[in-house]
């Protein structure tokens, strides 16, 4: 008898990660990657919070805190949520988590029973689909295609909630293909989840300061207040202010939800990081200046980026944010490598474009739609045109 659990058979390793241990292990061997694998912001943390984990540290702020975060933490996530998104939260409706990722997984946890369902619009972050079946539910992708702008349409969503329905999960802008919902959009979608009463709403807005629209960020629980209590809002500092290894996020929705995720959060993980607490109060509360002066750069990468894997033949959609873009690799499909290889689906175009261009990428396989990949545009620009440069060279290649 195998001492592994049959739920391992359920869930697959991070694509993301395996490209990025592929491309390190290249670059350990002396072959020059252009690694665009991870959505990873190639920035330090800004002054302000990088002194305020320092001061933290000096001052002992290193033993365990609350399981649902420090008093004051919670304080700064509730003046977040009101200053910024119109939404006003009681103490014992937030909570602070060992990132995002956390929050996402200690709410399904918390949240689904066996055979239940939560929609997905693909593409989708491929973690959500793990921790779904980690807690028992059901995954239901829904087809996004890139000629609706990689977001749900309101009638698909009306044609895939069934009585087993619990969530809908809603990422904007969304990994993998920085498509953003407006407020237009929401409310379409919120008359929709109006008719059932049923259906909650997890709302990841951990993208949310990598928006290159006019308007600012519109999130559902403020666009549609009759959702507010049956939407858990859900952020983080990883993206906004580069503080990824930091592990801070944190949600704010209905009390007995965020009760349970915490009770299940304090026997996983005991609390959130301490120093890493303190740190990210300073980025909520701290100047916003640097994050506008960031979002402009990605944006100029961006920029370049689209226009990179168009010109390479790739058509590409221009996002409205955060750090990714999703580009069909349909006309690659079937094509034969200088080497005489047939590439059959998308995976095997990455395998191709970092074996031939040293471009390291990532199937849209497995973010739920194909035939796409995932470049990840976190890399200075001058890598970004060498990138573009390489993939067109190797696309040319092809027969």
């Amino acid at each position: 008898m195998s001492i592994i659990a049959p739920r391992m058979r359920r869930f697959k390793a991070s694509a993301s990660q395996n490209a990025a241990m592929r491309a390190r292990a290249m670059a350990a061997d002396g072959i020059d990657v252009i690694n665009l694998t991870i959505g990873q912001p190639d920035f330090p943390p800004p002054d302000h919070v990088r002194e305020a984990a320092e001061t933290a540290m000096a001052n002992g702020v290193v033993g365990y805190t609350n399981r649902d975060g420090t008093p004051e933490f919670k304080e700064a996530i509730r003046r977040k949520f009101s200053r910024e998104n119109g939404l006003d939260y009681a103490a014992d409706e937030v909570l602070a988590t060992t990132g995002a990722k956390a929050a996402i997984s200690c709410a399904f946890l918390a949240t689904l029973a066996p055979g239940d369902e939560v929609i997905l619009p693909a593409p989708f972050w491929g973690a959500y689909e793990d921790l779904v079946r980690l807690a028992g539910g059901v995954p239901v992708p829904v087809s996004c295609p890139q000629q609706n702008g990689f977001r749900l349409l309101p009638e698909d969503l009306e044609a895939t909630i069934g009585p087993k329905t619990k969530w809908l999960s809603l990422n904007s802008p969304s990994n993998p293909s920085g498509a953003a919902y407006s407020a237009e959009d929401l409310k379409a979608l919120a008359a929709v989840l109006a008719r059932h009463p049923h259906v909650h709403v997890m709302a990841d807005d951990i993208y949310e300061h990598l928006l290159y629209t006019d308007a600012p960020l519109a999130t559902i629980a403020n666009v549609a207040p009759e959702l507010f209590p049956r939407t858990l809002t859900i952020n983080g500092v990883s993206k906004a202010y580069s503080m990824t290894g930091f592990r801070v996020g944190f949600a704010g929705g209905p009390r007995d939800i965020v009760r349970e995720m915490g009770k299940l959060q304090g026997q996983l993980v005991s609390c959130p990081n301490a120093v890493g607490q303190h740190a990210a109060l300073a980025a909520l509360d701290g100047p916003k200046d640097i994050v506008e002066e960031r979002r402009q750069v990605m944006r100029e990468r961006r920029d370049l980026m689209v226009a990179a894997l168009n010109e390479a033949g790739l058509p590409c959609h221009a996002p409205e944010g955060a750090m990714y873009v999703y580009p069909s690799v349909a006309s690659a499909i079937s094509a034969r490598t200088p080497a005489g290889k047939r590439l059959e689906d998308d995976t095997a175009v990455t395998d191709y474009l970092v074996e031939e261009a040293h471009v390291a990428v990532v199937q849209g396989a497995s973010y739920g739609l194909s035939p796409h990949v995932r470049v990840s545009y976190a890399a200075p620009l001058d890598r970004l045109e060498e990138a573009g440069r390489r993939i067109a060279r190797a696309m040319a290649k092809l027969a």
